[in-house]
């Protein structure tokens, strides 16, 4: 700025306070006050600075500003005048929008307090209206003898880190909303899909349509996989994925994974080896999650593994840890992808001609819950063809498990038939809602359908069902309402409610948890693994 266009700046340059620089349009003090006494140096220090940087005398007055501090407030203050005292005459406020007065701004703090403030952030709004947000660092100033001499305020523009952030956050929302809507949709043709499976699996047919089912079956199996896989990443990328932690052993957890990834296995013809010795391995985990761990450690080994080839698993305590081994002799794993491999859809070598379908996210679930759960998880692989090992560790604990009865790797206790006696259904997908009822009705229960709220609530006055299979979204009403209403009834409170939807997200199963509903499955449901659920859950008389 020429010293020309600096006429009213010049007065109080006359009047000692500063002096204006042809060369950055800055101020250097000169005048005898104790500001002025830090030395040219100082400022031409605060000068260089990619920030805006300002001064104040003991009483809050403005001694100096550099020149990006004008580009923030758009405008240049009046010097050693008390209407800018503590920049008096610009609008400040909090980060939230709250109006900041003067006498409490981070520059008055400093000089007040005797003490730093540093990155503390506020908003300024320049004359045309314009905010922007910045990062104050006021600092007071004191003399050799610890005199206040002042303060001093840096000024670092962060707004336009402020407005990529936000509109990061939502793309990630977008995002977020995106696939856990994609989920529900695709979860929703997949219900009538597997009830109408296992109708069909009880009818008397062999031969080729015994094989053609089989193969509808495999190919169905998959497709939910995939599915529950874009929920998973959902969730992760969310921040919604929890942990429920628990003394346990963790052999049953392992076991539990071992019986989720049988069915891909025995499908692939693989020889699958489980050795998990004698003593057992307490660690305080989330057992369901570390099942699905292992689950998807085979599975991965399961997909990238011949006909005909070998998987296997060993656990064993290590020093502090809990250690397992999953090794298999399949397509192995490049040395360069070693690590990028647990990467969310990260897959093993394309070019191998073992691997089958997938997204590419169940390696990186596995790092996330083994994280999670303070252990680590690496690969090892001698290169392409002379396959892969997954090394997992997990921290032990001092105290012991919970007892618990492991179950068995080759066989469970099977629940094959829900005769809760009365049951609803209520879904808005009239599929859905037949395909259950005729299976539930193939295992002699008494049915009865609602499409809809209003009638869920008709029929269910008449029927007095001892089961309600509830879907949440619903054309009239929200099942959550449904569920409410139900409970309101003296002969509602002994209604086993399981909400059966596509949304299976943690604010989901809380507002079910809220509505009164006792259990809330994710489509596709298997009616089989709900008898054994509810089983666990000592509802034992609504099971055969």
């Amino acid at each position: 700025m020429h010293k020309k266009e600096r006429k009213g700046t010049d007065r109080a340059v006359k009047a000692g306070v500063a002096q204006a620089s042809h060369a950055s349009g800055s101020y250097i003090p000169e005048s005898p006050g104790s500001i002025a006494r830090l030395g040219t140096h100082f400022f031409r220090l605060l000068e260089s600075l990619p920030a805006g940087a300002y001064t104040c005398d003991e009483a809050g007055l403005i001694t100096y500003f550099n020149a990006r501090a004008t580009q923030v407030w758009g405008r240049s203050p009046r010097l050693n005048d008390p209407a800018d005292r503590y920049c008096g005459s610009f609008r400040l406020f909090a980060a939230d929008g709250t109006p900041i007065p003067h006498e409490q701004c981070w520059m008055a703090l400093a000089l007040r307090n005797r003490r730093s403030y540093d990155g503390e952030e506020i908003v300024i709004e320049r004359p045309d209206g314009q905010r922007l947000s910045v990062l104050a660092y006021a600092n007071p100033l004191t003399g050799e003898n610890g005199v206040p001499m002042g303060a001093v305020n840096v000024l670092v523009d962060v707004s336009a880190l402020k407005r990529t952030h936000e509109q990061l956050e939502q793309v990630n929302r977008a995002n977020d909303r995106y696939i856990a809507t994609l989920s529900h949709e695709l979860r929703n043709p997949l219900a009538p899909i597997r009830s109408s499976l296992e109708t069909l699996r009880r009818a008397p047919i062999d031969g080729a349509f015994r094989a053609a089912l089989d193969i509808i079956d495999r190919q169905f199996g998959h497709l939910a996989r995939l599915v529950d896989d874009l929920l998973e990443d959902a969730r992760i990328t969310s921040g919604q994925f929890e942990l429920r932690r628990e003394p346990i052993d963790l052999r049953t957890a392992i076991l539990a994974g071992v019986e989720i990834s049988q069915p891909l296995i025995s499908g692939a013809a693989l020889t699958l080896i489980v050795e998990l010795g004698d003593e057992p391995l307490p660690v305080e985990g989330d057992s369901t999650r570390l099942a699905q761990a292992v689950a998807n450690l085979l599975n991965n080994s399961a997909r990238y593994t011949g006909v005909g080839g070998t998987v296997s698993l060993t656990a064993c305590r290590r020093g502090p840890n809990a250690f397992i081994a999953v090794h298999d002799t399949g397509a192995g794993i490049a040395p360069d992808k070693l690590t990028s491999i647990f990467d969310m859809f990260v897959r093993g070598d394309e070019a191998s001609r073992h691997a089958t379908e997938g997204l590419g996210i169940g390696l990186s679930l596995v790092r996330t819950i083994i994280e999670l759960h303070g252990g680590s998880v690496t690969a090892h692989s001698d290169g392409i063809g002379r396959g892969a090992e997954f090394r997992l560790r997990l921290p032990l604990v001092a105290h012991a498990a919970a007892t618990q009865t492991a179950p068995s790797a080759v066989a469970q206790k099977r629940v094959d038939a829900l005769t809760a006696g009365r049951i609803l259904v209520v879904d808005d997908n009239q599929d859905a809602a037949e395909s259950a009822r005729m299976l539930l009705e193939l295992w002699g229960n008494d049915v009865r359908v609602a499409l809809d709220g209003a009638s869920a609530l008709q029929i269910a006055e008449a029927f007095r069902p001892e089961l309600v299979l509830l879907d949440i979204g619903l054309p009239d009403m929200e099942g959550y309402d449904v569920a409410r209403a139900l409970r309101k009834q003296p002969w509602g409170e002994s209604i086993l409610l399981v909400a059966v939807t596509g949304w299976g997200q943690g604010h989901d199963r809380a507002k079910s948890r809220d509505a009164g509903v006792d259990l809330h499955l994710v489509k596709p449901v298997d009616f089989t693994c709900l008898a054994e659920e509810l089983s666990h859950r000592g509802v034992s008389r609504h099971l055969a």
